[in-house]
This record gives C-alpha cells, sequence and structure tokens, in this order.
C-alpha cells in the first residue's frame, strides 16, 4: 500500500483584519458575525482565522439579486379618512385617570396629609 499523499502547502488562513480590509468593513463586523455564527471561519489558536473558500462564501452569503417580477405601487385610497370626533362624545375605551406624584405621597405618608 502507498502512503497518502499530503499536499506540501497548508492553505492560507487569513486574519479578521485581513479579511475586514478586503470585504471593506470593520474587523468588529467580522469577528461579532463569526462570534454569532453568521459567517464561516475557523477557531485556531484562540483567535477567528478565514481560509480563501470562507471569504468566498461570506460574500456569496451577502449577495443580493435583484427582484424577478417588478413591484407594483400598492392601491392609493382616495383620500385618507379620518374619523372625526365630537369632543362631548363617549370613547371606545376606559376613561383614563392620573395618578398623583410620587413625591405627594411621600408627603402623605411622612406627614399624615390627607388631599
Amino acid at each position: 500500500m502507498s502512503d497518502p499523499v499530503i499536499s506540501p502547502a497548508l492553505p492560507r488562513l487569513h486574519t479578521a483584519r485581513e479579511v475586514a480590509e478586503a470585504l471593506g468593513c470593520s474587523v468588529w463586523w467580522v469577528k461579532e458575525r463569526a462570534r454569532r455564527r453568521l459567517i464561516p471561519f475557523t477557531y485556531v489558536g484562540g483567535a477567528y482565522r478565514f481560509t480563501a473558500e470562507h471569504v468566498v462564501e461570506i460574500v456569496r452569503l451577502h449577495e443580493e439579486f435583484p427582484s424577478r417580477a417588478p413591484r407594483r405601487p400598492a392601491p392609493r385610497l382616495s383620500a385618507p379618512v379620518s374619523i372625526a370626533r365630537e369632543p362631548g362624545a363617549a370613547s371606545s375605551g376606559p376613561a383614563l385617570t392620573a395618578r398623583p406624584p410620587r413625591r405627594l405621597l411621600k408627603a402623605q405618608s411622612q406627614y399624615d396629609i390627607t388631599a
């Protein structure tokens, strides 16, 4: 049996800084995306490393394509509908009442004041 052939050239591992410079983004963005497992990476020696294939995959993941069918604008209403309320009309919800300020409640309990 023959021995397995091992490639003499190991893959080049790029740092987050190199990838950020190549992609035109911040080092923080690259590291944060890797930490959240949103982009492919290799974690070697306590640092994020990226192969050329990883960088190609990152670009592919963030690729945007135009939509196939043109978007139609939403149909417009003839005029905006506004609801006119009379000042004395009952509202649909319960009436809201204001609470007394905290400082008043604190003063009442501290000095035994009744309002």
